[in-house]
């Protein structure tokens, strides 16, 4: 990447920190966003701070996609940026209002410290909490002063209505020195008759709290307008939600102050059907655009519960359950009920345009959750569902088929019954499809060697991954010569062959056995990576990136 000269000077203007007090009163506005990235870049905190806390433009978005090779931010520039949040608040000439923390959590542990989504989501909130108390300490003060200041007005006042009534007018040395009394009298004011306005000034905010709860729903509306009314900056993030750090978010959420918190994604992981129902309640409306829930064990009556709460968000596009239990293949009494609910439920979700079930385990049952979508998915992610004839016979014939750009059917089962609905799914989606995942379907050379003109056909196919599936080196040179002919195609995760691993894999292992079953010591993987690379590039094709790294696999840094 080569950096402009605007982006050579600020590395240099922002890594010399004693120098700062001389030049940041000068710097033009234009400006603050080139050295805050180059602050970031270089790991500078206190260069962060100090931008941050004087920030002049309105919204500042620190985040987004980082391109391959970019690191995230540094933990000690996250938490700069969110002391200097904070402090700006007290300055009259901050111009911040929007704050976009969106897609800036990194992941934890990774290289250079980064703060990863759990992290970023307890300081946010912690930074909420701590800007309200500041708020709360201010607004008092401000109380007192105002309250000491009418004391002493009245106080004179009654001083002059008295000397009026004796009829005894003040000189000008006994006016001075009612002055200098009154001024005194107010200078010396006890810490005990402060401490008594504070707890008045408490008693009366306790005793409003109790009002407003038993009032009725015209002064609520007046109290939410008044609590919307002290909102100085919008903080926009992902949120990353478990049993730990649950009870942090729900008080950021529900405790109004002059930062209010928004959610883009919510990822939840282990909590209860109840609390991903509290907060969904007290997340705003407008602006949620992805709900990920994981390894909580929702069943089918929690899930059919929290459906008709998602379809409160109208931008939501994005729903991921993964690990929830839901189980389908037990008989249970009021199963067509439970999936006539959760039908009903998803066919609110108007916008829904991605759609991710890990090991829900519903075969057969396809037809029923997707055909009551309104609109066609874009992405469609369903691992580990046990999935049946029937399931992908309907996808292929559904309305669905002709608008995935990203299908993951790995660790489904594939053979000789469901090859024919997905070769109609692979011509159904030629034109749109760009990502697919055929990972540990049982794929052996000769039922690839069937799919390959119809794969051959997806002509808009960026990415593919092929791993753990038992193929041997005569079938993977097929399908490179296959990849050579299609012009989109930028990356491939292939499994290693047969021939290199150890001796005893049964005939026909599954896709747990070739992840566990070692390989030949005496095997090089660069003499099977070389061949075929060396097919490619016979065919004219050195673009195409090749890798068997299943674990460092991660098609959503392949754009």
């Amino acid at each position: 990447m080569v950096l402009s000269l605007v982006s050579l000077c600020a590395k240099e203007v922002v890594c010399d920190h004693s120098s700062s007090p001389s030049w940041l009163r000068w710097v033009p506005r234009e400006l603050y966003g080139p050295l805050l990235q180059a602050a970031f870049a270089s790991s500078r905190p206190l260069a962060v701070g100090e931008l941050v806390q004087r920030w002049p433009e309105r919204t500042l978005r620190v985040g987004g996609r980082r391109k391959q090779g970019q690191a995230a931010p540094s933990r000690l520039c996250i938490q700069a940026l969110l002391l200097a949040v904070v402090r700006g608040l007290s300055d009259n000439r901050y111009g911040l209002q929007v704050l976009d923390l969106s897609g800036l959590q990194g992941d934890e542990g990774g290289v250079g410290e980064p703060m990863g989504g759990w992290s970023l989501t307890v300081a946010l909130c912690t930074m909420v909490v701590q800007a309200r108390a500041g708020w709360q300490r201010a607004q008092r003060r401000d109380v007192e002063r105002k309250r000491f200041s009418d004391l002493e007005r009245e106080k004179d006042v009654k001083r002059e209505r008295g000397q009026s009534k004796r009829g005894k007018p003040l000189t000008g040395e006994e006016a001075s020195r009612a002055l200098r009394a009154s001024s005194g009298s107010c200078s010396r004011l006890s810490d005990e008759q402060l401490l008594k306005g504070i707890r008045r000034r408490m008693e009366m905010e306790r005793k409003q709290e109790v009002s407003v709860t038993g009032a009725g729903e015209g002064r609520k509306e007046t109290e939410r307008v008044k609590v919307n009314s002290e909102v100085l900056v919008h903080v926009r993030a992902d949120l990353f939600v478990n049993a730990r750090s649950w009870e942090r978010v729900h008080v950021a959420l529900s405790t109004p102050g002059p930062l209010k918190l928004q959610c883009r994604y919510l990822r939840v992981e282990e909590i209860s059907v109840s609390s991903i129902r509290t907060l969904l309640d007290l997340l705003p409306q407008q602006g949620l655009l992805g709900v990920d829930v994981r390894y909580s064990n929702l069943g089918v009556a929690g899930l059919a519960e929290l459906l008709p709460l998602l379809s409160n968000f109208p931008a939501l596009k994005s729903l991921r359950l993964h690990y929830c239990n839901l189980d389908f293949r037990r008989d249970h009494p009021g199963q067509e009920e439970a999936l006539r609910a959760l039908s009903q439920g998803l066919a609110k979700l108007q916008g829904l345009r991605r759609l991710s079930l890990t090991a829900l385990r519903l075969p057969g049952q396809l037809r029923v959750l997707l055909s009551s979508l309104p609109q066609p998915l874009e992405i469609l992610e369903l691992p580990y569902l046990s999935l049946s004839p029937a399931d992908l016979a309907y996808l292929s014939c559904s309305h669905h088929a002709s608008s995935l750009k990203q299908l993951d059917l790995s660790e489904n089962t594939l053979d000789g019954n469901t090859l024919p609905s997905i070769r109609r799914l692979f011509s159904q989606a030629s034109s749109s499809l760009e990502h697919l995942s055929l990972s540990g379907c049982g794929l052996t050379d000769s039922l690839l060697g069937l799919l390959l003109p119809s794969l051959g056909g997806c002509w808009a196919l960026k990415s593919l991954a092929l791993a753990l599936n038992p193929l041997s080196t005569a079938g993977l040179v097929d399908l490179m010569r296959t990849a050579a002919r299609m012009p989109a195609l930028r990356h491939v995760l292939y499994p290693n062959p047969l021939e290199d691993y150890q001796p005893g894999l049964p005939d026909l292992p599954s896709s747990a056995q070739l992840l566990d079953w070692p390989l030949d010591e005496a095997t090089d993987i660069n003499v099977t990576s070389g061949r075929l690379r060396k097919v490619l590039a016979d065919s004219g094709r050195s673009d195409i990136f090749l890798t068997c790294d299943l674990l460092n696999y991660d098609k959503d840094l392949m754009d």
